[in-house]
């Protein structure tokens, strides 16, 4: 018999496979063992698409002649980066001596994709088979590799991941040129992170035009609560004043009088416990407790996944378990019974049975993996990290609290006339804390009802004590106020909330079939969202302040010059109705290829239309062509006029070389004039006013002594 290769896609995965496994063997890029496992590992992806000037060397520089970019038919190459350890890999899959592979990649379209890319490039013909696992532990392992599914199983998820990834490469590489070209700058433009971008950039719009207007409140202050003046309109009651003058004559018409209760109404609520975290709930969480980045909160849970070995694979859209979980549901709360969790998990275990309701378990609502639990593995908590600590801390109480009973508590509202003007006071008791005891005395608990923070003392705070009283009852009003207020605009966006939208993206979207979809999958996945907004940040299209997003000037520039078709969530719909289409066999992959292939065209076209559009409005003039130079930037170019000098190891060069623009000054230039080697501060010297001109290879520029010619080696 040959040797069986398992392929991870991480090496700290490889290494739990391989312990599980029994190898022990080190060897350079993989471990293996005495009885014919060898465990190898991709560091990510191994192989990556063709760039562009792969194809043809003329694609190096960018112009608009040559677009759009579409090659007959998309290659693939080994990364750079990592291309001695894909080299290990080829060698291994398809020496002689290995009869079977297994993919053990991360269970999902990116992870399928990662292995089938591997295994292309390598030319390799072995047959192979699908690890499927929701979670690192070692008995999820061994029941993985106890029911591995035939490789073939996944050939639709393969073809539906392939042609995602080809579809974004012809989208963003030829978008991305013809508008950078087109409008003199580089810009990058994709078919998630445009439209995410258009949700900050249209909040934005939103808050610049909002007209802030005041308004007043008259609040009745009695012995020990409060009320606030209200007139009913349309079945509405409205407590905005306009006219300080009528906020006023109130004021004066109920001070220190007495009030007859009229109404006495109380509304009994019962909230249910959350369901279980997905990631990008996880994500919103951290952000609004720890003020975590969805980057940070998913390198957190990964390594609690990982190398913890706490909790279940991390990168899902699900939050519900499957049938099959029920059965070590009780094992994990038994592993998970120590401090803080013990007190909460005393109520779980007195149950009779635990209440698993289609809240908790549903296989119907999962796709590739369940909700992030905590494992049925050993804990130790005490080597955590601290914000491994709070992480895990979401996880377990959200975990303990799906099996506690519903919050309830009701709503009081009073209504206290007097001389015919109307004030109501509401106020909340709880009647069963249900699982929002887990919560209790936490800051910036974000899980529990919401209910109006920080209001203390106002009228319109449910939170306020009420007393006892009946219809009729006499209320003496101590003391009227009006109090100014001001109309707020809509928030900017946080991350937690930014993920939300993204996730929810449907709400943008006017198409019934596309909401519908989006609301399936959204912008992105949960396992990209955070990469989306990262990038975002890094190329200076929106920035954080505090904890707000904000986009920057160029970010909004951008997003009034692509087409709708670039910004709107609907091309994201659209897309992954494809592709589970695709994945589903309902769709061939050459007919979404060719949609796309049109949509590419018609991206190019556009751009040069747009562009001859904006070309005399300077509202359209991005930042790096504008007189005000770069901060990192030399000086401007003093052959094109129109790019910025800019400094590598060897060179001076100028920002518009992707246009054609062929200044060079190698940093060697002047070494036989005495000068060793060209420094930065020099060359802004010359630029700015000594530097006459380069051409022909020719330095032309100003001494003490008059102009000087130096040949360019």
């Amino acid at each position: 018999m040959g040797n069986t290769v398992v392929i991870a896609e991480k090496p700290s995965v490889a290494r739990d496979i391989a312990r599980v496994l029994g190898c022990k063997k080190n060897g350079n890029g993989f471990i293996a063992g005495d009885n014919n496992y060898i465990v190898t590992w991709a560091v990510g992806h191994l192989a990556v698409l063709y760039e562009p000037e792969d194809y043809d060397q003329k694609f190096k520089k960018w112009y608009f002649r040559d677009l759009p970019i579409i090659p007959s038919k998309m290659n693939i190459k080994p990364a750079k980066a990592t291309e001695e350890q894909f080299n290990i890999i080829k060698n291994i899959i398809n020496s002689p001596k290995t009869d079977l592979l297994i993919c053990a990649t991360d269970s999902g379209r990116e992870g399928e994709l990662i292995f089938r890319y591997i295994y292309e490039l390598a030319k390799c013909t072995k047959p192979f088979k699908r690890l499927w696992i929701s979670s690192m532990t070692d008995e999820a392992i061994k029941n993985g590799f106890a029911n591995l599914k035939d490789g073939k199983d996944y050939d639709k998820l393969y073809e539906s991941a392939k042609c995602r990834s080809e579809a974004d490469w012809l989208v963003g590489i030829n978008a991305s040129r013809a508008f950078s070209v087109m409008y003199n700058t580089n810009l990058s433009i994709g078919r998630v992170q445009s439209p995410t971008l258009g949700i900050i950039v249209d909040r934005q719009k939103e808050i610049d035009s909002f007209d802030v207007k005041t308004y007043y409140e008259v609040q009745a202050i009695y012995d020990n609560f409060l009320g606030v003046w209200f007139r009913e309109v349309n079945g509405v009651r409205d407590t905005k004043i306009i006219l300080k003058d009528e906020a006023d004559k109130i004021v004066a018409t109920v001070s220190k009088k007495d009030g007859i209760v009229s109404l006495v109404e109380s509304e009994e609520k019962q909230i249910p416990p959350p369901l279980l975290y997905d990631l990008t709930e996880l994500q919103r969480d951290a952000n609004k407790k720890y003020g975590f980045s969805a980057e940070k909160t998913l390198n957190i849970v990964q390594d609690l996944y990982e190398k913890r070995k706490a909790v279940t694979y991390p990168r899902t859209d699900s939050r519900y378990l499957s049938d099959d979980m029920v059965k070590v549901i009780p094992i994990i709360l038994k592993r998970i019974n120590f401090e803080p969790y013990s007190k909460f998990l005393n109520y779980v275990f007195s149950l009779e049975k635990l209440p698993i309701t289609k809240r908790i378990v549903d296989n119907s609502k999962i796709t590739d993996h369940h909700a992030i639990i905590p494992t049925n593995s050993n804990i130790n908590t005490t080597n955590f990290s601290k914000e491994e600590k709070e992480v895990f801390d979401l996880i377990a109480r959200r975990f303990i609290s799906v099996f506690y009973p519903y919050n309830i508590y009701t709503i009081t509202r009073i209504i206290v006339t007097c001389e015919n003007e109307n004030f109501i006071s509401k106020g909340k008791t709880i009647k069963q804390a249900g699982w929002t005891a887990l919560y209790e005395g936490q800051e910036n608990n974000n899980s529990k009802p919401k209910t109006k923070k920080g209001k203390k003392n106002q009228a319109d705070d449910e939170d306020q004590i009420l007393p006892d009283l009946s219809k009729g009852d006499v209320v003496k009003i101590k003391e009227a106020k009006a109090v100014d207020k001001k109309t707020k605009p809509p928030s900017q966006y946080t991350e937690a909330t930014l993920l939300s939208a993204m996730e929810h993206a449907g709400r943008f979207v006017e198409n019934e079939e596309l909401k519908e979809k989006l609301k399936e999958g959204g912008l992105g996945t949960p396992a990209t969202r955070a990469g989306i907004i990262e990038r975002l940040i890094s190329v200076g299209y929106m920035k954080r302040v505090g904890k707000s997003l904000v986009p920057t000037d160029k970010g909004k520039k951008l997003m009034s010059i692509i087409p709708p078709e670039l910004r709107s969530p609907e091309t994201t719909g659209k897309w992954e109705k494809g592709l589970e289409s695709i994945y589903k066999g309902n769709m061939q992959p050459e007919r979404f290829m060719q949609s796309i292939v049109k949509f590419v065209n018609f991206l190019v076209k556009e751009s040069e239309i747009l562009a001859n559009k904006d070309k005399n409005n300077q509202d359209f003039v991005f930042e790096n062509v504008k007189k005000n130079v770069p901060e990192k930037a030399l000086g401007i170019c003093p052959v094109c006029k129109k790019g910025y000098i800019f400094e590598n190891s060897k060179a001076f060069y100028c920002s518009k070389w992707q246009q054609g623009c062929k200044f060079t000054l190698w940093k060697n230039s002047l070494s036989k004039v005495g000068v060793s080697e060209l420094t930065a501060d020099i060359v802004k010297e010359l630029l700015n006013s000594g530097l006459v001109k380069i051409e022909e290879g020719t330095i032309t520029y100003k001494t003490s002594e008059g102009i000087r010619f130096v040949k360019n080696p």
